[in-house]
């Protein structure tokens, strides 16, 4: 899919964090693997530390946490309002929907469109082509984003494939209609035919999670530990897929644009870990300085939330008193992948809120 979005504009990024935070160091006798070649993967894959929420927080809890804070601090008004979508693969119950928690939690006005969207990786993408979509409905109303996802509750402890990277994060963006807004030119892909290679097996109607799929096995027969209520990635599969073809599409999206890679401020990536965003920004020929990999490291991959985050940690005071001619691209599960180009900056606020979650 490609199309041109108009007269739309990021007006405030609200990056939102659980309090506590897990050194790598601390968890690596989890594993099922000697200590020393755990510890290499610290310095490959960019492993430092990671945030993860408590046993007794669910994904609307960090939304709340955000919104509440938008309100409390005026940096957003109820009655401006019109929609909120949820993009996430944790949803805190199957029914009701996240977007209608928050809604009744944060006491909006009962004409706000809710909505949630079931995506993972790419979800930052897909929530903001659904809210460019509503904006054309809702006149001088706004569309508050959350992406969140609390994934740390859904991989093995034991999964040194995934669990280290792994990082819980909400992503609160405000998206709003702007007559003088650059036109945003968006580029989306998806291949169902490699969809297991990011799964959680059971916990759906296909196989309702029981006793037996809570048996952790090791799955892969690779020394991780894991059971069919757990994410399984399969990390070659996913490696190559993104280096295949995510640069192609960041090509032909920006020639879509009609626009060159110079041009571009900051290619604003998902984060799956530093290791892989370096090999795409060589294939890509752009220097690293242009593409922020600091994510994993510092909170974890945040899955859909990790472009917010990614702008919050790296830009944050720049992007409300400046402007930047930007490539936001994201990819994973689905298979999915996506770009789009954008301009940023001048925003109301961009920040990172620690929540007591």
């Amino acid at each position: 899919m490609k199309t041109v979005f108009r007269k739309k504009k990021i007006t405030g990024i609200l990056g939102v964090l659980p309090g506590t935070e897990t050194r790598f160091e601390d968890e690596v006798f989890n594993y099922n693997f000697p200590e020393k070649q755990t510890m290499r993967l610290k310095k490959i894959m960019g492993f430092e530390k990671h945030r993860v929420v408590k046993n007794t927080t669910a994904s609307s809890d960090l939304c709340v946490s955000g919104l509440n804070y938008l309100l409390r601090e005026n940096l957003i008004n109820k009655n401006e309002i019109g929609a909120i979508i949820v993009v996430t693969t944790t949803p805190d119950h199957f029914i009701p929907h996240v977007s209608n928690i928050i809604h009744g939690e944060c006491y909006l006005n009962n004409d706000v469109i809710c909505i949630d969207i079931s995506q993972g990786c790419a979800g930052f993408l897909h929530g903001l082509m659904q809210s460019f979509m509503l904006l054309e409905h809702l006149g001088d109303k706004k569309v508050i984003l959350f992406n969140v996802d609390t994934l740390s509750k859904k991989v093995s402890k034991k999964d040194r494939n995934s669990y280290p990277l792994i990082g819980d994060a909400a992503g609160v963006t405000v998206v709003e209609n702007d007559s003088h807004a650059k036109d945003m030119y968006f580029n989306m892909y998806n291949d169902g035919s490699r969809r297991e290679a990011l799964i959680i097996h059971a916990g759906g109607s296909r196989l309702p999670s029981s006793s037996e799929t809570a048996v952790v096995r090791d799955t892969d027969h690779d020394g991780n530990l894991r059971s069919l209520d757990n994410l399984k990635m399969d990390g070659s599969e996913v490696f190559t897929f993104v280096q295949t073809e995510v640069p192609p599409l960041i090509e032909e999206t920006l020639k879509f644009a009609d626009q060159d890679k110079d041009q571009i401020d900051w290619f604003l990536f998902h984060q799956p870990n530093k290791f892989m965003l370096k090999k795409l920004a060589e294939k890509l020929e752009v220097p690293y300085e242009k593409v922020p990999m600091n994510i994993v490291e510092n909170f974890g991959n945040p899955s859909g939330a990790s472009i917010p985050i990614g702008i919050v940690h790296n830009l944050g005071p720049l992007m409300v008193d400046n402007k930047y001619n930007c490539c936001l691209s994201a990819f994973g599960s689905g298979l999915t992948w996506g770009a789009m180009t954008i301009e940023l900056g001048e925003m109301s606020f961009c920040e990172m809120l620690i929540s007591d979650y």
